[in-house]
C-alpha cells in the first residue's frame, strides 16, 4: 500500500469528515527544538499532537519502544484517532519522525495511515493555512490488532545472525555505523550489527524534505546490494530513522520490510550482542 500522500492530496480533503490529522514532529537534543512548543504555535488545522515519548513504553530502558497495545489504543482514543478513519502523520523537519507514527500506526494494526511528504514545511511553503489554537478532539475508538510481521526484538535479531534470513539496513550517519564517532547515548558501544548494510537516512530524503523518487532510491539501494525481494530488517540510533528506512524501502517496492524496535540503544547496550566496526 502506498504510504505517502502530497501537500496537494491532503489539502483537498482537509475538511472530509474521515480524515484526521496527527503532527508527529520529534527532535534530537542537538536539534535544540521543543516540538510541543511549535505544535502549539502553528499546525495543519484540525491537526493533534502525536506525542512520541508519552506513546512509548515507560518501562522499557531503551527510549521511545512501542507502547503496550491497551496503552497506545488508550491514547489514540483520546487523540479522536479511530480505528475506522484514515490518518495522515506529519512532522517539522518534513520526513523524519512522522515516519515513526506511521510504523506505531501500522504496528498495531492500522492500515489507513499515511505520511505527509515534506511535513510542515512544504506545506507553509506552499502558503497553506496553518493554526495556532489547541484541537479539541472527539474521543473515537480504537482497537488494536498488532502486526508482530513488522516488529522485530532483539532475540530475533539475534537469531537472523545465524540464519541472515534477513538483511539488515541501517539507517544512521556512517561515522556512527563504522565507531568512527562516539555514541550520544552513556553504556553504548559504538559500530553495528554484524553483516548489516548503511544506508544513512539522509540519504533518502531531497533538500526539501520530501522522499526520493522512487527510481532514485531502487539506484541507491541496489548502489548498497540491498536485495528489495528479499525480507529486510531496519534498525537506526532509536527505532526514529529505521522507520523512515523501512518507508523508503517499501517505496522502493520492497515486499518483506520490519524494524528491529530496540535499535542500536539495545544493541550496542547489551554485551552479549556482538559489535563489528569499521
Amino acid at each position: 500500500m502506498q504510504a505517502l500522500v502530497s501537500t496537494e492530496w491532503l489539502a483537498e480533503r482537509l475538511d472530509e469528515p474521515d480524515i484526521r490529522i496527527a503532527d508527529a514532529s520529534w527532535y534530537l537534543p542537538q536539534a535544540g527544538r521543543d516540538a510541543k512548543v511549535e505544535y502549539a504555535a502553528a499546525h495543519i488545522p484540525g491537526a493533534v499532537f502525536f506525542d512520541i515519548e508519552d506513546l512509548s513504553d515507560e518501562t522499557s530502558p531503551y527510549p521511545h519502544m512501542l507502547a503496550p497495545p491497551t496503552k497506545f489504543a488508550a491514547r489514540m482514543s483520546a487523540l479522536g484517532l479511530g480505528s475506522s478513519e484514515t490518518i495522515v502523520v506529519y512532522d517539522g523537519a518534513g520526513l523524519f519522525s512522522s515516519a515513526r507514527a506511521w510504523w506505531m500506526l501500522r504496528a498495531m494494526g492500522h492500515k489507513y495511515v499515511f505520511v505527509l511528504d515534506g511535513g510542515l514545511p512544504k506545506w507553509r511553503r506552499e502558503g497553506r493555512k496553518v493554526e495556532g489554537t489547541p484541537s479539541h478532539p472527539i474521543p473515537r475508538e480504537f482497537t488494536p490488532h498488532p502486526d508482530r510481521g513488522i516488529v522485530r526484538d532483539f532475540a530475533q535479531v539475534m537469531v537472523n545472525l545465524r540464519s541472515r534470513a534477513e538483511q539488515v539496513v541501517d539507517a544512521r550517519g556512517a561515522p556512527r555505523f563504522t565507531a568512527a564517532e562516539r555514541e550520544p547515548r552513556a553504556g553504548v558501544r559504538g559500530g553495528h550489527i554484524p553483516g548489516s548494510i548503511n544506508v544513512p537516512y539522509s540519504r533518502l530524503i531531497n533538500a526539501d524534505g520530501t522522499l526520493k523518487s522512487v527510481e532514485t532510491l531502487r539506484m541507491l539501494f541496489a548502489e548498497k546490494h540491498v536485495d528489495l525481494s528479499a525480507p529486510l530488517v531496519t534498525s537506526c540510533g532509536s527505532g526514529v530513522t529505521a522507520a523512515l528506512a523501512m518507508l523508503a524501502l517499501q517505496t522502493a517496492g520492497a515486499r518483506s520490510v520490519a524494524l528491529y524496535d530496540g535499535s542500536w540503544a539495545e544493541w550496542g547496550a547489551r554485551p552479549e550482542a556482538p559489535v563489528e566496526t569499521g
